[in-house]
């Protein structure tokens, strides 16, 4: 008996899975909690996500993944297995076929090492493909057509720009500017501004809630509560838009700067589709306020977030597992380290 054929978008904010004629049947944070002393796994996903930061010091929760590659390769096998076992798709004798996503500029080692990992969750055969590629695929673009199509995905550690023609990417860059830096950026702002200390889960709350990154777009406040540095006490300040505008500005631009340089690369007749065409944005950082108006005033060309920005790369994989077995070329070009 033959397991099913499975997707796996393994982001470094969170874990989306694809079952072959289920769709997607997991979202959830790429997050463990361990007992550092004994390494044994407490929980995973939101559970452990809800830890972050509110943990005694033997439990520590882990992102295993760190700009879209792995950092802990032991903890991302044992969140794996976990995400597979919950999902129902292995047995005793059913082991299924595994498609991954990647960035598009990961090495050969760690290539080896998703593959590894997904080997040892019990996959038969694994796949990987360039994420900026099928969350194209995800978001509806006709991407196996001769006409130029260019994608701005942008997720927890990296955002992908790639410009796609014949099924294939063109020109490609992957930044380490993501969804994280936006937390980072945000914590950063406020400890040196208010000299007040806030954690990743607040940041991130600030970035969804009041975050933009087109200024004037926005005119909301929110009261945020941290340690001041001064005093040591808890203390609640209040920030606004503009405020988390100017922290973002930095990563907004290095995400310009990568899609502008893709571009400059991009072959005239293709260039000349985009302007028609447009620019698709996917992952969470379409959801970021005024990021779809920033990338069409500096690129000059239309920017739209896809319908469903967080889930285009997991149901891209899901097409890409339909047509698995159509071509033996893409089988084998899929196929890495075979």
């Amino acid at each position: 008996m033959l397991g099913k054929d499975i997707g796996i978008d393994l982001g470094t904010a969170n874990v989306l899975i694809y079952v072959k004629g289920r769709g997607v049947v997991l979202d959830e944070p790429s997050v463990v909690a361990i007992d550092s002393q004994t390494r044994k796994v407490l929980a995973v996903g939101e559970e452990a996500r809800r830890m972050v930061g509110r943990t005694p010091g033997n439990i520590v929760a882990i992102r295993p993944l760190r700009d879209g590659v792995i950092a802990d390769f032991e903890i991302t096998e044992m969140m794996l297995n976990h995400f597979i076992t919950k999902v129902g798709v292995k047995g005793f004798m059913a082991r299924p076929r595994i498609l991954i996503c990647t960035p598009t500029n990961i090495t050969s080692v760690e290539q080896k090492a998703i593959r590894e990992a997904a080997e040892k969750c019990g996959a038969r055969e694994v796949f990987l493909e360039e994420e900026p590629k099928v969350a194209a695929v995800g978001a509806g673009m006709e991407i196996f057509q001769p006409y130029g199509n260019m994608v701005v995905d942008m997720g927890g550690g990296t955002t992908d720009v790639a410009v796609l023609s014949m099924g294939d990417i063109v020109t490609a860059s992957s930044i380490k500017m993501a969804g994280d830096k936006c937390d980072t950026a945000i914590m950063k702002y406020i400890k040196d501004k208010y000299k007040l200390l806030i954690g990743e889960r607040t940041a991130e709350q600030i970035k969804i809630t009041i975050g933009t990154v087109f200024k004037g777009s926005r005119q909301d406040e929110i009261d945020i509560r941290g340690r001041d540095m001064v005093s040591g006490l808890p203390q609640t300040i209040t920030i606004n838009s503009e405020e988390v505008c100017e922290a973002l500005e930095e990563v907004a631009s290095a995400v310009v700067l990568a899609s502008k340089t893709v571009l400059e690369r991009t072959p005239p007749e293709l260039s000349a589709d985009i302007i028609d065409r447009g620019v698709m944005l996917t992952g969470g950082g379409a959801l970021l306020h005024g990021m779809d108006r920033l990338l069409s005033e500096e690129l000059r060309v239309p920017v739209m977030a896809a319908e469903n920005p967080m889930e285009c790369v997991a149901l891209g994989t899901g097409v890409m597992l339909e047509n698995l077995d159509k071509s033996p070329q893409k089988r084998s070009k899929m196929k890495i380290f075979g």
